[in-house]
């Protein structure tokens, strides 16, 4: 059932900005100075939609050097949808039931 979603992973990724830098680390790791270039926010903007994603889970930080790559946790993006495809199964199922009123 969709209750167990962590609200702040829907949260997360609710904001245009934040699925953007979601799709990006879809594709490949990427360093804040990617990210700048790629969306076109402002660097202070972006560390703090980075830090949404890391709180909720979505993201995950590797140092190097004096740089902080982000890599997307494809099992958060994994479990979501199997959430979801479990709700859309129950709707599916539910789709005769009506329950009469009083």
């Amino acid at each position: 059932m969709l209750t167990s979603v962590d609200p702040d992973v829907i949260r997360a990724l609710g904001d245009p900005l934040r699925l953007r830098i979601v799709t990006l680390l879809a594709r490949e790791t990427l360093c804040t100075t990617h990210l700048v270039e790629e969306t076109g926010a402002k660097q202070t903007n972006l560390s703090n939609h980075l830090k949404v994603l890391r709180e909720a889970g979505l993201v995950e930080t590797e140092p190097c050097g004096r740089f902080t790559y982000y890599r997307l946790r494809p099992e958060v993006l994994a479990g979501l949808s199997e959430q979801f495809a479990a709700l859309a199964a129950s709707a599916c199922a539910a789709g005769e039931n009506k329950r009469a009123c009083p």
